[in-house]
């Protein structure tokens, strides 16, 4: 995906906090990064977690893959770009990156496959694509 691609996108300030020893992002927070996108992409539609959650519908990330490119700093601003497809009949797959934007540098790469479990047993995500491409014309 590149980010004329993209469906939403998110802008980030590295803090100090993030970094380790090395002065560069623990790689731990670069998930950090890749879910609060995918939770704010989510809000954007309509979609409540804590109501979903409350149903006893659950999104949960079943397969995380993430491409390191070039580290960020402190104090670097930066944006996740996303765009969600489907995958078969359970899954939906949201690939995301992440560029720098002092020099549009492209950071990461992530992929993320989601399915969503109603009542502990996954089912179909039409509904939620729907609601997605109503909101974000795809």
């Amino acid at each position: 995906m590149n980010k004329t691609e993209s469906m939403f996108s998110l802008e980030f300030l590295v803090r100090d906090y993030e970094c380790d020893l090395q002065g560069i992002v623990n790689n731990a927070c670069y998930q950090h990064y890749f879910e609060h996108t995918r939770h704010q992409f989510i809000k954007e539609t309509g979609l409540d977690f804590a109501g979903m959650h409350k149903d006893g519908i659950n999104p949960v990330v079943v397969r995380a893959e993430i491409d390191f490119k070039f580290p960020l700093t402190s104090g670097d601003i930066f944006f996740v770009y996303l765009s969600v497809k489907r995958k078969g009949r359970l899954r939906l797959v949201f690939l995301q990156d992440i560029y720098r934007k002092q020099d549009e540098k492209l950071i990461c790469q992530g992929l993320f496959e989601v399915a969503i479990l109603k009542m502990g047993k996954p089912i179909n995500p039409d509904s939620v694509m729907k609601l997605i491409q109503e909101k974000f014309h795809e």
